[in-house]
């Protein structure tokens, strides 16, 4: 089980201050290019805004959605072009998710968690596997989110967990309900499932 570090209340710029700060010293440590896991929906974006005019160079970094729907990057449901309208004129190359993609292993993975427990577009109807063999899954929730009705495609948790750094931002009483029970063993939903497989120390702001 992973040792979570909670820190409750944190504003976007505490958040964004404590990401800058960790992919600097990956930068640091690295001779050449790094990669990063990051979430979609609306919690990171105003997080983003705020780091891609910090002092990351963005032009050594490789940004990989957790997960995305299944429509064009022009879509408004589109992870990948949202992330890509902010980060690459910043210099950052944006790598959309295909069923065959190979990830790297990844310097951060930020994730984001929904009230039912679902990581990336790891939903519980979709068995994720601690020990699945693939990367990469294209699956459909079920039931599908109304506001995002739309096949996925998804990191596994391997691919997540496959990181130097684990950090969760997550919004609301009840998906901290849903985390903390996750982090006591206290359910089987994927949030559970990753958190019991990860080897490495877990940030969390809620």
């Amino acid at each position: 089980m992973a040792n979570v570090t909670l820190v409750e209340n944190a504003d976007d710029h505490a958040i964004a201050a404590w990401l800058e700060q960790k992919l600097l010293a990956e930068l640091r440590d690295s001779d050449g290019r790094i990669a990063i896991t990051v979430p979609g929906g609306s919690t990171p974006f105003p997080i983003f805004e705020r780091l891609k005019d910090s002092a990351i160079d963005w032009s050594r970094i490789d940004v990989w959605p957790g997960d995305d729907r299944i429509v064009p990057e022009d879509h408004a449901a589109s992870n990948t072009g949202k992330i890509r309208s902010l980060l690459e004129p910043v210099g950052a190359r944006i790598v959309p998710l295909s069923p065959d993609a190979q990830p790297p292993r990844f310097a951060l993975a930020w994730l984001g968690m929904g009230a039912d427990g679902h990581i990336a577009s790891l939903f519980p109807n979709t068995d994720p596997k601690a020990d699945d063999p693939q990367p990469v899954r294209t699956l459909t929730p079920d039931p599908l989110p109304p506001e995002a009705p739309f096949e996925r495609i998804t990191l596994t948790i391997p691919a997540l967990l496959n990181s130097n750094t684990l950090v969760f931002v997550i919004r609301g009483e009840d998906k901290h309900a849903v985390f903390d029970a996750a982090a006591g063993g206290e359910h089987d939903l994927p949030i559970a499932r990753l958190l019991s497989a990860a080897g490495q120390d877990v940030q969390c702001f809620a």
